[in-house]
């Protein structure tokens, strides 16, 4: 209750409002509040929740192995933590077409803003892994439209995921995601481009909007914000960003410990104070309201 954010507009709603509108929605890739809390804080227009991120937090590859309610537990606690709106990644909404009923209402009673649906079979892999298989595009086709008729709110956004570049090649990768525009798809996301030449030619190819996902160290070249700003990209988001940082900062910490150089692992090079990891969290509006709730009450 304490992290409630009170909208005027749906989150739905606000990520239309910026789809509506000329240029790039940068989405850094959040697995939890407290992330979340921090994109917002430093000022992007959008959260992706990410599916890949959620299964290494919890110790797992991205392989399939984490379940649709431990992912909508983590896409309530960040919708209800920020006023920006959330992009969650569904995976492959969780199995057939009825699932996907399902995962997106309630990805959208969570409060999150859209959600990303791929056409791999269930389990899937990670989009920068090898042995990826896909269902027919034509099932996939209907899980789009099955998306889109479940959807409450009409503004909650769907985006069509394609993983068919590195199983059946470029060429084909296109023709899907033309096949799920007709679906009823809002955004597209075709994952791994191998090249930045490929990049270029699907900004070129397609007249709805797109959304590219950098992968550091996968499948697709880095291309600076700026370039997918130009090429006319409306989303981009960063899986892995936030999280390998973290994992680096932990293993510095944690080498410091093992030597016991306590003073060194205190280093505020290495490490928020403590203050500051509080106000993050929303520790000083927690102390107006017991004050002005408890300490007000009558005794």
């Amino acid at each position: 209750m304490l992290s409630h954010v009170n909208r005027k507009t749906s989150a739905a709603g606000l990520l239309r409002e910026m789809l509506a509108r000329p240029g790039l929605i940068r989405a850094p890739s959040a697995t939890d509040g407290l992330s979340a809390r921090m994109i917002a804080a430093a000022g992007f227009e959008a959260i992706h929740l990410t599916g890949s991120g959620v299964a290494r937090s919890m110790g797992y590859p991205d392989i399939g192995l984490v379940t649709m309610n431990e992912t909508i537990d983590r896409a309530r606690s960040m919708a209800r933590s920020v006023a920006i709106p959330v992009i969650a990644d569904a995976d492959t909404g969780y199995g057939n077409a009825l699932n996907v009923i399902r995962t997106v209402q309630e990805f959208e009673a969570a409060g999150i803003a859209g959600v990303h649906l791929e056409d791999q079979v269930t389990p899937k892999r990670c989009g920068h892994y090898e042995g990826k298989q896909l269902i027919p595009a034509d099932e996939m086709a209907l899980k789009i439209e099955a998306a889109c008729a479940a959807r409450r709110d009409p503004d909650f956004v769907i985006i069509a995921r394609t993983d068919a570049r590195g199983v059946e090649g470029y060429d084909a990768a296109i023709r899907r995601a033309e096949l799920y525009v007709g679906a009823g798809a809002d955004v597209l996301f075709v994952e791994a481009p191998e090249s930045r030449s490929e990049v270029e030619r699907m900004a070129a190819h397609f007249r709805v909007p797109l959304l590219m996902n950098m992968y550091s160290g996968g499948k697709t070249p880095l291309v600076s914000t700026a370039d997918l700003r130009t090429l006319g990209y409306r989303i981009v988001i960063w899986p892995s960003h936030l999280q390998r940082a973290a994992i680096m900062a932990m293993k510095r910490a944690l080498e410091l410990l093992q030597r016991e150089d306590v003073s060194a692992a205190d280093d505020p090079e290495l490490m928020v104070s403590f203050a500051e990891r509080e106000a993050i969290v929303g520790l000083p509006e927690a102390g107006e309201l017991e004050r002005r709730f408890l300490e007000g009450k009558k005794t």
